[in-house]
């Protein structure tokens, strides 16, 4: 049995303000948020219904983001873009934060207990994609099967729906009124790549333990509440890649053992088709022993299998025995995309968490 660690407020204070100043910069309401919650014992107690895996700030933001996005009646709601508030965090929020908190305390509970933070960003397939192209040389398959481990909605499985910018050049799908479009700043010279990537997918499934159904209008609020409120665009293409993939229907398995569906997956894919298991910042959600079997069992599936495992998490989360490589200057590395394959590991790019930017390394 896992044993969650035991909770502390000064903990969570400190993982708040650890959040406002290294994870959200970027929006100053939750950097107003986090630390008014690093403030306010009250609020910090909160995270006590949050199981200890998924005990972190961005689950009472996701909590607090949802109650606004669906309307919730409440002068807080001035505060965030997501709902067209205009209001700049003032010395007033605090007390508005922990009253709104107060009004909504049962559903935020709920939330805190059930819920976890599934953005499934789909601009990460900013590098998903040439990391399929990669795959395709290195194996000399054309046609892949792609596995997205912990896959909330299933939205990454339309990689190769998409369009992508890069700056000097694009990639993907092409630009259409509707098409989900993401940008990606290219950082470095541009590998070759071609319009025509030489791969296309031909089997896909997405495993998760609680999978989103994109046919659930409650379901996808989740997916945008646990969106930064002050990004627009992503909250566009969050919209956009929900409304293709209910066209395209990919399919999300549900899995108590998520692990252990890996292999029968491999049973049912026909010869001559390369599988790539993509994971991207799920293993940080793991109990320790849950992560040394994932390792052990994809280890295993690429030496016996033929797999493929692409990974892109945090730089402590690489694969054993991958160096990290160095950083493009003046870009701060977020996430590691590496390769697992027959006798290869090696980094293949750093990037935004978000798909912000890439620096390809492959």
């Amino acid at each position: 049995m896992q044993i969650e660690p035991s909770f502390s407020l000064a903990t969570q204070a400190a993982g708040f303000r650890h959040f406002a100043h290294h994870e959200c910069p970027d929006d100053p309401l939750y950097v107003a948020i986090c630390l008014a919650v690093a403030e306010t014992p009250e609020l910090l107690d909160l995270m006590r219904h949050a199981p200890g895996r998924q005990r972190r700030p961005n689950l009472l933001l996701a909590a607090l983001h949802e109650r606004i996005l669906a309307g919730a009646p409440h002068g807080l709601a001035a505060y965030y873009p997501s709902v067209c508030g205009q209001r700049l965090p003032d010395a007033e929020l605090p007390a508005l934060l922990l009253d709104f908190a107060r009004q909504q305390h049962e559903l935020l509970v709920s939330y805190l207990q059930t819920r976890s933070t599934q953005t499934n960003e789909t601009g990460r397939c900013a590098v998903l994609w040439p990391a399929l192209q990669q795959i395709a040389r290195l194996s000399g398959r054309s046609d892949l099967a792609l596995l997205d481990f912990g896959s909330s909605a299933g939205l990454n499985l339309g990689v190769d729906g998409y369009h992508y910018d890069y700056g000097h050049f694009q990639l993907g799908a092409p630009a259409t009124p509707g098409r989900p479009q993401i940008r990606c700043d290219w950082l470095g010279d541009a590998p070759p790549l071609a319009a025509d990537p030489g791969w296309r997918i031909t089997q896909r499934l997405g495993l998760d333990l609680s999978p989103i159904d994109v046919h659930d209008g409650a379901a996808v609020r989740w997916l945008a509440a646990c969106l930064w409120p002050h990004d627009r665009e992503r909250a566009l293409r969050l919209k956009l890649a929900v409304a293709q993939a209910r066209v395209a229907g990919h399919r999300v398995q549900q899995a108590d053992d998520c692990i252990a569906a890996i292999e029968p997956w491999l049973d049912t894919l026909p010869a001559g088709v390369q599988p790539v298991l993509f994971n991207s910042w799920v293993l940080a959600y793991f109990p320790g022993e849950e992560l040394a079997r994932y390792q052990a069992e994809v280890s295993r599936l690429v030496r016996e299998r033929g797999l493929a495992w692409l990974s892109a998490e945090s730089p402590s989360l690489r694969p054993a025995g991958l160096e990290l490589p160095p950083t493009a200057e003046g870009a701060s590395a977020h996430s590691l995309w590496s390769l697992v394959w027959q006798d290869r590991t090696e980094a293949l790019a750093w990037s935004h968490p978000h798909g912000r930017w890439l620096q390809w390394l492959g």
